[in-house]
């Protein structure tokens, strides 16, 4: 069948699933495979339990004129979102970076939803399966696109950008995540540029921090726009205050490295006309969640639960944050970082040193990989059953405490205790 046939079926809902745990009724649903699953397999289930059909690439399961198949469920997936996203020919923004990918496209998210109806990413469905994902969830009701693509080693983000051809482009910085996979910060740079080329071949779009060296050399020969100098960080404490226009915006972030999260949003906000009442009040309303960047009360304790993920930059940049908060009795709480490869020693060292020159905190440092580094004053414990089995955390009051760490950490399980 192909990709015009199939799409024509596709427009029959506009729905697409991969998991028959939640299918939807009349889905079409894709019997991905992966080394310890295969979709196939469940082709029928997903046929009885709503779906209009279901896109197998093995014979044996094509058991009726609903079962389609093709050479490859992936490919036949990203073709299909690729003809999507070229019937829409809507305005598609592509967002990548090592850090606050997540909170910016939230926040572009809500002030273009002020003016627009537009469909982003949903969670961190950003690979080579949850890209696809995000463009097929789109309708022609959906007027703008945000797509966060993600990666871990050369070529991907290039990939990603084959399969989405946006229109406009956003790195949200170049930090130390990934490692494993970039090999050095300089192969994070040319892994995350490579939206860059792709907006030069395309004649796109690049929103640009002018305060970012790198970014600014980059893009001197793309379509660029800089943020505004109007956009001006006043203060954190702990929320981030942005002057913009002459009205200050009081947003519900903490820490002064989400300000350029912020400033990218209205930056955006500004190129796509919405207007600066609007971009104020999208950025005041937003509250994040799925421990990012939270603030949670328990108890006689304040906690800034930053638990989704951690790198060597985005930890530096939480404890710069910390460490000026006019607060007493401050707790540091840091899981492993992951995929640092060869550098996983040296920057697991580096972030310790932060802590012992921090003289009014105390630190906990959680995982094998912190275990085994030296530290002046920090607690270290192999893992998390062992912190909570020598910690009385309950003797934790009166506090202010960081909680940062990668996600296969689960930090947040910590609130069960605190």
């Amino acid at each position: 069948m192909t990709i015009e046939a199939l799409y024509e079926l596709y427009k029959q809902s506009y729905l697409v699933d991969t998991d028959t745990r939640s299918i939807r009724k009349d889905t079409m649903y894709f019997a991905l495979k992966g080394e310890n699953f295969n979709g196939n397999k469940f082709a029928e289930e997903a046929l009885n339990t709503g779906a209009l059909f279901a896109i197998v690439d093995e014979v044996e399961y094509q058991t009726s004129n609903k079962t389609i198949l093709v050479k490859d469920v992936l490919q036949t997936l990203q073709s299909l979102a690729t003809h999507h996203r070229n019937e829409l020919d809507i305005p598609i923004i592509a967002l990548t970076g090592s850090n606050g990918k997540t909170t910016t496209k939230e926040l572009i998210r809500e002030v273009l939803n002020q003016k627009y109806n537009v469909s982003a990413t949903k969670g961190n469905l950003n690979n080579h399966i949850g890209v696809p994902l995000t463009l097929l969830s789109m309708t022609p009701e959906t007027e703008i696109g945000i797509v966060e693509m993600g990666a871990n080693h050369l070529k991907e983000i290039e990939f990603l950008c084959d399969i989405t051809q946006p229109n406009f482009g956003y790195i949200t910085n170049f930090g130390k995540a990934h490692l494993e996979g970039f090999g050095s910060l300089e192969g994070i740079i040319k892994g995350k540029s490579e939206m860059y080329q792709y907006l030069s071949k395309t004649n796109g779009i690049a929103f640009t921090n002018p305060k970012d060296s790198i970014q600014t050399r980059l893009t001197k020969d793309l379509n660029r726009i800089p943020f505004a100098d109007s956009i001006q960080f006043k203060d954190v404490n702990p929320f981030v205050d942005i002057s913009f226009e002459n009205q200050i915006i009081s947003s519900q972030l903490i820490g002064s490295y989400n300000f350029t999260n912020i400033a990218a949003a209205i930056c955006i906000g500004q190129y796509f006309r919405v207007s600066h009442r609007s971009i104020k009040r999208a950025i005041e309303n937003y509250t994040p969640s799925n421990n990012r960047s939270q603030i949670i009360r328990k108890g006689t304790n304040k906690i800034i639960l930053d638990a989704y993920n951690a790198n060597p930059t985005s930890v530096e940049a939480a404890l710069d944050n910390f460490n000026l908060l006019k607060t007493d009795n401050k707790v540091i709480i840091l899981g492993d970082m992951f995929e640092l490869g060869e550098s996983s020693q040296i920057e697991h060292q580096y972030i310790a040193t932060i802590t012992d020159n921090m003289s009014d905190s105390s630190t906990f440092l959680i995982g094998k990989h912190f275990y085994g580094i030296e530290t002046k004053k920090a607690s270290k414990f192999e893992g998390f059953s062992d912190f909570i089995k020598n910690v009385n955390i309950n003797d934790i009051r009166n506090s202010t405490i960081l909680i940062k760490g990668s996600r296969g950490m689960a930090l947040e399980r910590l609130l069960d205790f605190l």
